[in-house]
């Protein structure tokens, strides 16, 4: 699905906090293992790693308003999540450690634009990659593939995949995929449909008993089962495909090749599940790092 369905309303005052922080201030805080800057790294033929040098400093695109992925704490200001931990990964491979890191904030409609502008050196926040996004933009990865999938409460035995919805509440955002995937494929009956504006929203419903099931991308869920891992668990098989990419400049292919292999060798070594597991992970979910879509 596309993201930019995903509840606005997660946090709402963090977001109004700010746009873009600086490592070592309140802007970030590591929810991942300690990453140490790489020395020496060049990246010949990189328009982005040149305006890097330049600048001294990364500027890194994220989100702030998904638990477990891209999340600025609304009280310190701090970011923390799967994706803040990969876009640190990045960073410090790069070269660039902790007090050498700009966060700034990129709505979902927005990225391709600010992209484009050289804003940002890079994007990472459940940034899916298709054919209509390349026209635009360039993606390393995937390094991480969601799909839609079920978060319920966590003594209910009773919903365990999409076939298994007949008769029960459901909740989603409205004109969100997830939601439009339930309605055509007759998932649950038409009175039983619940929608909101954020998907804050529908966990408090499901947690209040008022609705039994709330769907979207699974890692947005695992988010929320992470945060509650006593309350809530995401189950079933994933029924859609999103890759999540980091975005670039479209025209950077030695960034995106380099970003591919500083990927490639964190799934080799266990970073990526060193990552995971302190993020994501804590849903009690897992997951394997996906294979990358080299072109």
């Amino acid at each position: 699905m596309k993201l930019r369905h995903l509840a606005a309303g997660l946090l709402v005052g963090a977001l109004a906090l700010t746009a873009c922080g600086k490592e070592g201030s309140p802007g970030a805080t590591s929810s991942g293992p300690t990453q140490t800057a790489a020395a020496g790294v060049t990246v010949e033929g990189s328009s982005t790693f040149a305006a890097m040098q330049q600048r001294g400093r990364v500027v890194m695109g994220v989100r702030a308003d998904q638990p477990g992925l891209g999340f600025q704490d609304a009280t310190t200001g701090q970011y923390s999540g799967f994706d803040i931990e990969i876009a640190r990964l990045v960073a410090a491979k790069l070269g660039y450690g902790p007090d050498k890191l700009d966060y700034k904030v990129v709505p979902s409609a927005a990225r391709e634009d600010t992209i484009e502008r050289g804003e940002i050196d890079y994007m990472v926040g459940t940034y899916t990659i298709n054919d209509n996004r390349k026209q635009r933009v360039s993606f390393a990865g995937p390094y991480y593939v969601a799909g839609q999938s079920l978060l319920v409460r966590a003594d209910d035995t009773a919903i365990t995949s999409k076939d298994t919805l007949k008769g029960k509440k459901v909740c989603s955002v409205t004109g969100s995929t997830p939601i439009q995937r339930v309605k055509d494929q007759q998932l649950t009956e038409p009175e039983n449909i619940v929608e909101f504006q954020t998907y804050s929203q529908c966990v408090d419903q499901l947690l209040n008993n008022q609705v039994d099931v709330v769907t979207t991308d699974d890692a947005i869920l695992k988010g929320f089962a992470a945060q509650q891992p006593d309350k809530l668990k995401v189950v079933g098989a994933t029924f859609s495909t999103e890759p999540y990419g980091i975005g670039l400049n479209k025209d950077d292919a030695a960034m995106r090749n380099k970003i591919n292999d500083i990927l490639e060798a964190a799934a080799a070594d266990g970073t990526w599940k060193q990552i995971y597991d302190a993020t994501l992970g804590k849903s009690g979910s897992p997951a394997d790092p996906p294979p990358l879509q080299r072109y």
